[in-house]
């Protein structure tokens, strides 16, 4: 295992391929495992930071507050661990949000920005709706993989599951691996209900692209109109029929989309 102490911590991560340095971070309860249909292509052109938030996989999950503050904080500190003055960012959902305040409190370590399914949060924020919170919090007595498969239309489009079951069992396996307890989660879930950057969002210099499927509801698709209103500058590309890991579902174009815009910058 690959192993950087970072404010007090251990930090999963690992490195794949060569070229201008890319940060992933992933979103709420995953770890570096998801990011399995983007490293393959993705590390053909970038030097690929891949690693597990504080209180997921196997980085160290101290049963203290979090805040996505502090994630960010933690990525600022792997990137200086491993000699890493300046790189793209990419943050999916949570990630999405750390990601933002990466480049809000650290602007000179972000070159390129990449937001997906994400949020400003804060009163600018939408959410879920009612029900569907409902059917998402209905966990008790599920194992991890009743939880996962309960909420697979969050996930993937309705085709998609019934058109690719060889997919989804790919999904379903991945996502168990290094699965999160459960007083992990709460902490990160608590630092997500708490991350509000509709203030200061407008202060990121870096180029952005957002994208995200145009029918999530998981983080609703809403949100990225959001941030594209907050950043008049950043680029809006919409997944058709996709949901909240459109970058999953449609991962050929959303990898080329990630490889365009990057390499326009330079």
């Amino acid at each position: 295992m690959t192993i950087a102490h970072v404010n007090d911590i251990d930090i999963y991560f690992e490195i794949h391929g060569n070229g201008p340095p890319l940060v992933l971070i992933m979103g709420l309860r995953r770890n570096a495992e998801w990011w399995y249909n983007q490293i393959p292509e993705l590390s053909k052109h970038f030097t690929v930071v891949a690693f597990d938030n504080r209180g997921a996989g196997r980085s160290d999950k101290p049963e203290t507050d979090y805040s996505i503050r502090l994630f960010a904080d933690d990525t600022a500190g792997l990137m200086d661990f491993l000699n890493i003055p300046k790189a793209h960012v990419l943050g999916i959902s949570m990630g999405g949000y750390i990601a933002q305040e990466l480049a809000i409190n650290y602007p000179d370590k972000i070159k390129g920005l990449i937001l997906g399914c994400t949020s400003c949060g804060g009163k600018r924020a939408v959410h879920m709706s009612e029900d569907r919170i409902e059917k998402f919090q209905a966990i008790q007595g599920l194992s991890p993989e009743q939880i996962l498969r309960k909420d697979m239309d969050l996930f993937f489009s309705d085709r998609f599951v019934r058109e690719h079951p060889d997919r989804i069992e790919e999904f379903v396996q991945i996502s168990l691996r290094y699965y999160q307890p459960a007083h992990a989660f709460f902490r990160q879930f608590n630092a997500c209900l708490k991350h509000d950057t509709a203030d200061r969002v407008s202060e990121i210099s870096a180029p952005t692209l957002i994208v995200t499927g145009d029918d999530d509801f998981l983080v609703p698709t809403e949100n990225s109109f959001i941030l594209e209103e907050l950043m008049p500058d950043a680029i809006l590309d919409l997944f058709p029929g996709c949901r909240h890991c459109f970058f999953m579902e449609d991962y050929a174009t959303f990898n080329r989309y990630v490889i365009r815009f990057l390499q326009a910058i330079g």
